[in-house]
C-alpha cells in the first residue's frame, strides 16, 4: 500500500504526469469511489489496482467531471472487441483491466526487466488501450467494435506510457520493501 501523495509524487517523477492535475483526478476518482478516501487523521492509500485505475484517467486525458466514468470504461474494454463468453480460455485476459493487473503483477513479483521495452497506449480520441509487449500488440476496445478501425471521424489522439517508467513507479511504490 502507498499514501495517495506518494503515488503522485512518483506519477510525477517517473512518468511525467504533474501533482496538479494528479491530485484534482485522484480527489475526483475518490469523490466516485473509485479510489479510497483514507479517515480524518488517515492519509488514503493506494493498492497497486488502484494506481493503475489512476494512471489510465491521467493517461486519457479527459474532463474532470468525466474521468470516474471514463476509466471504469477503458477498465472495462474487451480484446480486439470480443465478445468473451464464461468457456473463453484462461489465456485470454476479460478485459484491459485484467490485463494491466497482470502486467503490473509482473513487474511487482516477476521479471520487470522483461517489461522495460514495453508499452501502453491510451487512445484520448475514443476508449481504445494498446500493450505492446514482447513484439506484440494487444488493442483493447469496446466490446463488439472493430478494433483495426478508426473509431471516430477526426485526430488519433494517445498517451504512450513507457513500460520502464511504469515498472520503476510501480516498483518504488509497491515493491517489497525488505529486498
Amino acid at each position: 500500500m502507498a499514501t495517495i501523495n506518494a503515488a503522485l509524487a512518483a506519477i510525477d517523477r517517473h512518468i511525467g504526469f504533474p501533482q496538479s492535475r494528479s491530485r484534482t483526478v485522484a480527489r475526483r476518482l475518490q469523490e466516485a469511489n473509485a479510489l479510497p478516501m483514507g479517515a480524518p487523521g488517515v492519509a488514503p492509500e493506494l493498492d497497486a489496482d488502484d494506481f493503475l485505475m489512476l494512471v489510465v484517467a491521467l493517461a486519457a486525458d479527459t474532463t474532470l467531471h468525466e474521468a470516474p466514468r471514463t476509466v471504469v470504461t477503458y477498465m472495462a474494454l474487451t480484446p480486439g472487441g470480443a465478445v468473451l463468453g464464461d468457456d473463453a480460455p484462461d489465456s485470454i485476459p476479460r478485459n484491459a483491466g485484467h490485463a494491466l493487473i497482470a502486467w503490473s503483477d509482473q513487474a511487482l513479483h516477476g521479471d520487470s526487466d522483461a517489461l522495460r521495452r514495453d508499452r501502453i497506449e491510451v487512445v484520448a480520441g475514443w476508449p481504445e488501450l494498446v500493450i505492446y509487449a514482447a513484439g506484440k500488440e494487444h488493442r483493447f476496445v469496446v466490446q463488439g467494435t472493430v478494433a483495426s478501425a478508426w473509431q471516430t471521424n477526426g485526430n488519433r489522439k494517445s498517451i504512450t506510457l513507457n513500460g520502464s517508467a511504469l515498472v520503476d513507479c510501480l516498483r518504488e511504490l509497491f515493491g517489497d520493501k525488505n529486498a
